[in-house]
């Protein structure tokens, strides 16, 4: 490649002139090549360890003039061809030219001016992103492709120099972290490393510092352990390959493949050697961070993030912090925990004003809200720029806002039009019995004319209870007033100062009254519902009606849904459920529908209408419990890594015991699915899903640390698993809130774990404080990073599960054995998953159903499948082999889907590879026929046909002729194909339109059961262009092996035989029945027909189903017996006539005594059948020798 003119000084320090002229000099790096000697051993470690472009590129072209002693390199390449052409080009077009110039200088002038001319040119059709990354980065790049083959659509996110630790011995080199893959490469006096391994197969990642391995990140896969160290930021490289580890198994779940970001803006300043790809992952990670600290929707984009302080009016203080910018959002986080946190949504915003500066408070800003609160930010650095963007945005903003959601979906606030939640009078709370609800107007609920739950399902079915006019009334009034006081002082709403303190008044429980319209401030959810008006009605409109897995799920737990409630005894609250659980079903229907789910959303229900539960909904299974409610709850089983791994830490002593009794794999799904509402009594359930909302999942690993803390004497002392449960079930039964102004609702679980001893109740308030005491250290990011870790572990154990429940399905029908099925397993995902990240397109993840059995999760299209069949085929065609892959994968494609699964897959290697001699053969014979034979395939067959047809009496060797037919075909299906199709047709047509039906599965499995081993008569006859494809197979599969020419030449002699033998059956069935002495007639003129006669279909089908068994025979086990080849020659002299143009006659006697399996397809018995009796499309292939003596006369 040409290079833009740099200065060289020492032109010959590590190189050797090859070529020069008096202007150009052609150079190798020492030790490229051959005979590289000590010099070329230290020359290469040199340059790998200073990462010189040399490694890339080891020739290069400098200039230079004669009085000069500077160099300037003008071109570079990886090959000596390249770098040829370059010289052969500059002597062919400057060398003449610069002679003519007088001044050194001037010529030195013009080649630069002209190098950077030529690479103008080149560049001038490049795509400008490309200019994105800086050009050392993209050196880099070139020399990660080169050393390693990979595709140019693998993108290079960054390289660091580290030491690889094989053995004791550290070996220098360079990590390069691509997309996919982690790729070390190290060259050190002679000794190469070069390590590629696949972000998908890292099971583990651990920064840690060892005597032996000081500092350094070991990488675990299921077959090996590395360590890499001695890094100059050992903390970026860390977390970058964890963000490259996490996208790898985000594709595993959820086929999540990597795409990057194009809309990220240009830096202000070029960054030295940061890709773009770098500055993606980073604007990623920091986004991620930004909506899990103020529960955030999941588009927002930070833009960016400056440091400032706050005034805060309740403490009359500067409090300093970091504001934060995003395309909807003001927010501000003090550098002290829990000090303040402010989220200000810019739709609230209504002026925006820059305050005087002043010392005391240095470039203020002001922030005034619909809800007449004023914010004051100080030591702002760039104020102008944040106004501009607040101003940008009110602009774009329209006048109108969301007002209220139209249809009988209603708002439970009095001004729909502001955000601001007006107090709610705690003194008569709204009270409906359900029979005046629904007393208005007729209700048709199988019309679905069900009315809505406008508001929380609890105010429309409380009891008249005394409570409220007792202590536990009183105690709630007192909660209210707390709150309100609150309010006063720290706002309400989104814009509201969160606190310690308004932990503290969370952790005492939420009074009733508020807990809906909190749980949505809390858990961001109102940012949802607000800015997506009418999208929850427009869900339930479309999702009525409508069938699938999921809907059958949610209505067979609709009644298992808190049962003992009364507002779920009633029409109302189950179709309220039922639309939700609906509604988010056909929202997300990757997850759809999970058990639990309902549990939760019925709770969720009882405070909230249905609008506002639906979007509580989303923000806990799409933000605040993620991956818990998929097919696998793997969300659950990563939370439940973390707490086995933070008991190990607080609780040692119990640790080994629960893990012995096996305890916390069964607890922690129930207690962590349903936040604990199907094992505590529901007041005191409650309590915890409020903390839960404020707090996040750091709280439910909290409280379960208490539980176990708690019970750790009883719990040492368990002898199984039973006992273990029963003492935790006890204990959760007996978890009381003696402040809940609710009747107790009877619990079911209690029933099952009573026991005689009088039960000691635990005070819920107490359990919350006890576990805040005692593990209040637990930190957000810490839980982050361990779910990072839990969650490379838990997948990939997911997976080592799939791989071994597919190789059990398959294990039963193939020949392979288990080893070789896991690792062609290993194969087939690879290959499908490179299809997901090196694909144009999103195709190959789009067709991976999580919700399909593991079976069918992975399936190749035929690209893939040619790839995997060219690598692995016994049957090596040569350049015919794609063709053999191509047919091979439509005859295993039994549902004309364009796709196979693994077993398919192994199913058509099995055949290959362990089959017996017929059932190879079998395969063999198949691959010629529909639906294997593409139509398109045949064209040069009918050439080869006609070949025959023209000129029959032409004396032309069989080898020959052989050759002819051996081209591209084109092939005819058989109406018996078409009849068999056509049957098969209605029943493919029943299994892809109809309904689940579990008794046509039954019946299918029963047919399977039941059905026959196919047999060789059991195969369909194969026409003359079929055959001549699987002639023209059977040639390719021949090498230049002498004696497998001689098994060619013999196979190739009784093809064409055949053919000629077809060829005339052809012309009897087209001609008139005539009389004998006709027939004699043609017999003299056409010596051919003389010797040929035809045969039965019976006996020709019977041939062609021998001819592959005999070929296949004759070259794979060669030891065909003398004495029967002599019989059947002898059997042909005496079955055919004596004519001279006979096709046996044009064969020396050497060639007949070579030709091992003619005999098997040439007996003709001519008293057999008529010629009337042969098919125009039929093969004339051969017959059961029942009158071998007899001839057609």
């Amino acid at each position: 490649m040409w290079l833009g003119p740099e200065e060289v000084l020492l032109a010959g320090a590590l190189w050797v002139t090859e070529r020069a002229n008096p202007f150009f000099l052609l150079q190798r790096r020492r030790g490229h090549g051959k005979g590289g000697g000590l010099t070329g051993l230290l020359v290469g470690t040199l340059d790998v360890v200073l990462d010189s472009s040399a490694r890339v590129a080891p020739y290069r072209i400098l200039h230079q003039t004669q009085d000069s002693q500077v160099y300037w390199a003008v071109a570079c390449g990886s090959s000596r061809k390249e770098i040829t052409k370059h010289w052969e080009w500059l002597e062919n077009n400057l060398l003449q030219t610069l002679s003519i110039f007088d001044n050194e200088e001037d010529i030195t002038t013009f080649v630069k001016g002209k190098i950077h001319g030529i690479i103008a040119e080149e560049n001038k059709n490049e795509q400008p992103q490309s200019e994105e990354d800086p050009g050392k980065f993209k050196e880099a790049e070139l020399k990660m492709r080169k050393q390693f083959g990979m595709p140019e659509v693998e993108k290079l996110v960054n390289y660091y120099s580290c030491s690889y630790w094989k053995g004791r011995v550290p070996r220098q080199g360079w990590l390069y972290l691509t997309v996919n893959h982690l790729c070390f490469y190290s060259f050190l006096l002679g000794k190469e490393v070069t390590l590629v391994i696949q972000w998908v197969d890292v099971t583990q990642l651990e920064k840690n510092a060892t005597l032996l391995f000081p500092e350094c990140i070991k990488v675990s896969t299921r077959d090996s352990e590395l360590y890499f160290s001695m890094f100059l930021n050992i903390n970026e490289t860390f977390k970058l390959m964890e963000q490259l580890a996490n996208i790898a198994m985000r594709q595993l779940l959820d086929n999540e493949s990597f795409l990057q970001d194009k809309s990220l803006p240009k830096p202000r300043k070029p960054l030295k050697n940061i890709s773009a790809l770098k500055r993606d992952l980073d604007a990623r990670a920091k986004n991620e961070c930004y909506r899990a600290t103020f529960r955030l929707p999941k588009d927002e984009c930070l833009d960016g993030h400056t440091d400032c302080t706050l005034w805060t009016p309740f403490n009359k203080m500067h409090i300093p912090g970091q504001m934060f910018v995003s395309n909807n959002y003001i927010c501000f986080a003090s550098k002290a925990e829990e000090a303040c946190h402010l989220i200000i949504p810019l739709r609230e915003v209504t002026i925006v004003e820059k305050a005087d500066s002043s010392s005391v408070l240095p470039s203020p800003l002001s922030i005034s809200t619909k809800s007449k609160m004023t914010f004051f930010f100080a030591n702002l650095k760039d104020r102008d720029f944040l106004v501009q963007r607040i101003s940008d945005f009110l602009q774009r903003t329209p006048s109108k806002k969301p007002c209220s959601i139209e249809r009988e979906w209603k708002w439970n606030l009095a001004d729909p039009g502001c955000e601001e939640v007006p107090e709610l009078p705690s003194s008569s709370p709204l009270a409906v019995s359900p029979t005046s609800a629904l007393s208005n107007r007729p209700v048709n609920f199988c019309a679905g004319e069900v009315p809505t739950a406008s508001q929380g399902l609890l105010k429309l079915f409380r009891r008249n209870s005394e409570e409220l006019l007792g202590p536990k009334g009183a105690k709630e009034k007192m909660k209210e007033e707390s709150w309100n006081i609150h309010f006063s002082e720290y706002g309400r709403g989104m814009c509201m100062y969160r606190t310690a303190k308004t932990r503290g008044l969370v952790q005492k429980g939420i009074p009733e009254n508020l807990r809906g319209e909190l749980w949505l401030l809390f858990s961001g959810a109102w940012n949802e519902m607000v800015t997506h008006p009418g999208y929850y009605a427009d869900l339930v409109e479309k999702s009525m009606g409508k069938y699938s897995l999921a809907t059958e799920e949610i209505e067979r737990d609709l009644h298992r849904s808190m049962p003992e409630h009364p507002a779920f005894q009633n029409e109302l609250g189950i179709a309220a459920l039922r639309r939700v659980l609906t509604a988010y079903a056909f929202r997300n229907p990757t997850i759809g529908y999970c058990q639990a789910m309902n549990i939760v959303t019925s709770v969720l229900l009882l405070y909230c209408n249905e609008e506002e539960a639906f979007w509580l909904l989303v923000a806990l299974c799409e933000r605040m419990l993620p991956d818990y409610y998929n097919t696998r709850v793997v969300g659950a089983l990563v939370d439940q890594g973390i707490f086995e791994e933070l008991t190990r830490e607080y609780l040692p002593q119990l640790s080994e015991k629960m893990q012995d009794l096996g305890v916390i794999s069964t607890i922690s799904l129930s207690w962590f699915l349903t936040l604990f509402l199907s094992v505590m009594p529901f007041e005191s359930a409650v309590v915890i899903v409020d903390c839960f909302f404020y707090e996040g999942i750091k709280f439910i690993l909290q409280v379960s640390l208490a539980i176990l803390d708690a019970n750790m004497e009883k719990l040492l002392q368990c002898c199984d698993e039973g006992e273990a449960m029963t003492i935790l079930g006890r204990y959760l039964d007996n978890v009381v809130n003696r402040q809940s102004i609710s009747p107790p609702i009877p619990h079911l679980h209690a029933l099952l774990t009573s026991g005689d001893d009088p039960p000691l109740e635990i005070d819920i308030f107490e359990l919350i404080k006890t576990s805040y005491e005692k593990f209040s250290n637990l930190k957000a990011d810490d839980i982050e990073q361990m779910r990072f870790k839990q969650r490379l572990k838990v997948i990939q154990s997911l997976e080592d599960t799939a791989k071994k429940s597919v190789v059990r399905a398959v294990s039963s029908d193939i020949g392979f054995s288990i080893e070789e099925l896991e690792e062609l397993y290993v194969v087939f995902k690879a290959k499908y998953l490179m299809s997901c990240y090196w694909g144009n397109n999103r195709a190959a993840a789009a067709r991976r159903d999580q919700s399909l059995p593991y079976l069918e999760q992975y399936r190749i299209d035929m690209e893939q499948f040619k790839e995997l069949f060219i690598s692995l085929t016994p049957w090596s065609c040569g350049a015919h082999t794609p063709v053999l892959a191509g047919r091979l994968f439509r005859l295993l494609d039994e549902n004309r889907d364009c796709l196979i699964n693994f077993k398919e897959f192994v199913t058509g290697m099995s055949g290959m590879y362990h089959g017996d001699l017929t059932e190879k053969l079998k395969v063999l014979y198949k691959l010629h026929l529909p639906p294997a034979l593409n139509p398109e395939e045949t064209e040069s067959a009918l050439e080869a046909t006609s070949y025959f047809t023209e000129d029959v009496t032409t004396e032309v060797s069989p080898f020959v002729s052989e050759l002819d037919f051996c081209l591209h075909c084109e092939s005819q299906e058989t109406q018996e194909d078409k009849e068999r199709r056509s049957e098969n047709g209605p029943e493919k047509e029943e299994k892809g339109t109809s309904p689940q039906d579990y008794r046509y599965y039954l019946r299918m499995w029963a047919k399977e059961k039941e059905s026959k081993k196919e047999t060789i008569k059991d195969l369909p006859k194969m026409s003359q262009e079929q055959f001549i494809e699987l002639c023209k197979t059977l040639y390719n599969m021949f090498s230049e092996d002498p004696v497998e020419q001689e098994l060619y030449h013999a196979i190739a002699t009784v093809a064409s035989l055949l053919l000629r033998i077809g060829e005339v059956g052809k012309k009897f069935s087209n001609r008139p029945m005539r009389k004998s002495e006709d027939c004699k007639a043609n017999n003299t003129q056409d010596p051919v027909s003389e010797e040929e006669s035809p045969t039965s279909e019976q006996s020709q089908n019977s041939a062609v189903e021998q001819q592959p068994q005999a070929d296949h025979e004759d070259k794979t086990c060669g030891d065909a017996q003398p004495e029967k080849t002599q019989q059947e020659n002898q059997t042909l002299g005496d079955g055919s006539g004596e004519g001279q143009g006979s096709p046996l006659q044009l064969l020396s006697d050497d060639e007949t005594k070579d030709d091992m399996s003619m005999s098997s397809y040439s007996m003709v018995s001519t008293g057999s059948l008529q010629c009337e009796d042969i098919a125009d499309d039929t093969v004339l292939v051969g017959c059961e020798g029942s009158s071998s003596a007899a001839s057609f006369r």
